[in-house]
């Protein structure tokens, strides 16, 4: 079998999409008499600074010889890749062999791409040591992420689907023609089988990107028969073409294990604390809450104003909460994507009410407790009592229309407490 590997063919403000032109190498297969197995959509570190809207990286697996795979692949290169864009440098490896046998430091290649960083020159490095073929455009650095798709197979155990629709490729730039009422039927039909495709709370039409491009829409779910399903009942301006790719979305394979003290920028973590002070609301909406462990580390952590409900979630905590959180580090703070509340705080210290007539004491001196001056009852000091909660335990997350490619929704299950979904 080969392996073809593409990524970096697309441009964040002129469109193109890279999903796209591994879909016209697969089209080139089938025309030359070949056969595509399986197509692979893999999400890369989001954090990445050159990285394309999305970051995906593509891979093919098809029984043409190598050399016919790179000559298709950089046809089609060579006549879609936005080649004008400073910011697009893409890039094509192919590997002679089966995809779940690569060399073991390609896997940690792929599995590394998805939570650190990558160097172009390391991906020659292990492309021309591996032995695969390897092609790049305006300094082909595409072949840091087409590596890693190639090894995404043996590196990673959880796939999901995405099921796209194509635009007839003229109309790419003009508004797309998506009928919201039958992306809304449809999405809940096939709930929770596919997922992310709507956010009912904002009426938005998640699997409808805004992008310049020639996606129309991508319905996305653990079910192959359903997000076509979906994609079938949508109605719309015409489709070019479909495809169907496996996927590491909506599977957190970029959250890494970590402490407080150990986190950097650019990965993404699971890190486990307790609620340091009261959360704040700053300028544009933003919420801010601080994370602290046993040993005094603490770490700001934000839910930034396009999480919308979210953010009331993580305003209704307290300090002394007990809570895991997950996001990507960026200048020192973490982006929330999701949290797990593992303990609330029930009780807080208040200035005791006096046991005769219900009103509150006052302070009866420096360290000397309170009094009510009506009944002059006393008490040596501050009492606690119970606080009614807006939180339960368990697991809260983004809505659907803020949430990244390689998260994980709840609905996904597999979770390790209650899960409080949003869809």
């Amino acid at each position: 079998m080969t392996v073809i590997g593409l990524d970096d063919t697309d441009s964040r403000e002129r469109g193109m999409c890279t999903t796209y032109a591994a879909t016209l190498v697969a089209d080139a297969i089938r025309e030359a008499g070949g056969r595509v197995e399986r197509r692979l959509l893999v999400r890369l570190n989001p954090a990445v600074r050159h990285k394309t809207r999305g970051n995906a990286a593509l891979a093919l697996h098809t029984d043409v010889a190598p050399e016919t795979a790179m000559d298709l692949a950089a046809d089609v290169v060579d006549r879609l890749a936005v080649g004008d864009d400073p910011r697009t440098s893409p890039g094509v490896v192919v590997a002679d062999g089966d995809p779940s046998a690569v060399p073991e430091p390609v896997r940690t290649f792929a599995r590394d791409a998805v939570r650190d960083f990558h160097a172009t020159d390391d991906a020659l490095d292990l492309a021309e040591s591996s032995g695969y073929r390897h092609r790049g455009w305006s300094g082909g650095r595409g072949r840091i992420g087409a590596l890693a798709a190639v090894g995404a197979w043996a590196a990673f155990d959880e796939w999901t689907y995405e099921h796209i629709s194509y635009r007839e490729f003229d109309r790419c730039g003009t508004p797309r023609v998506v009928d919201d009422d039958s992306v809304f039927a449809a999405a809940e039909a096939a709930y929770p089988d596919a997922w992310d495709t709507v956010d009912t709370e904002e009426r938005q039409a998640v699997c409808v990107p805004n992008a310049p491009g020639p996606i129309l829409y991508g319905v996305r779910g653990d079910d192959a028969d359903a997000v076509r399903r979906v994609a079938g009942d949508i109605e719309s301006e015409p489709t070019e073409r479909t495809a169907l790719f496996l996927t590491n979305q909506g599977t957190d394979a970029h959250l890494r294990s970590g402490a407080l003290d150990s986190v950097e920028d650019g990965r993404a973590y699971r890190l486990d604390g307790r609620v340091y002070d009261a959360p704040e609301t700053r300028v544009g909406g933003h919420v801010f809450v601080t994370l602290a462990d046993e040993h005094g580390e603490t770490l700001p952590c934000v839910a930034f104003e396009p999480t919308k409900r979210f953010r009331d979630r993580v305003r209704a905590l307290r300090e002394g909460d007990e809570l895991t959180v997950c996001g990507e580090v960026s200048d020192g703070t973490l982006k929330l994507e999701k949290f797990a509340v593992r303990g609330l705080n029930r009780t807080e210290t208040v200035v005791p009410d006096c046991p005769e007539c219900g009103k509150r004491m006052k302070s009866a001196g420096r360290n000397q407790g309170y009094r009510c001056r009506t009944c002059g009852t006393k008490n040596a000091g501050k009492t606690e009592r119970e606080v009614q909660r807006d939180l339960e335990e368990g697991w809260y997350e983004v809505p659907p229309c803020a949430r990244r490619h390689v998260a994980k929704p709840l609905i996904r299950g597999g979770f390790d407490a209650p899960t409080h979904p949003e869809r």
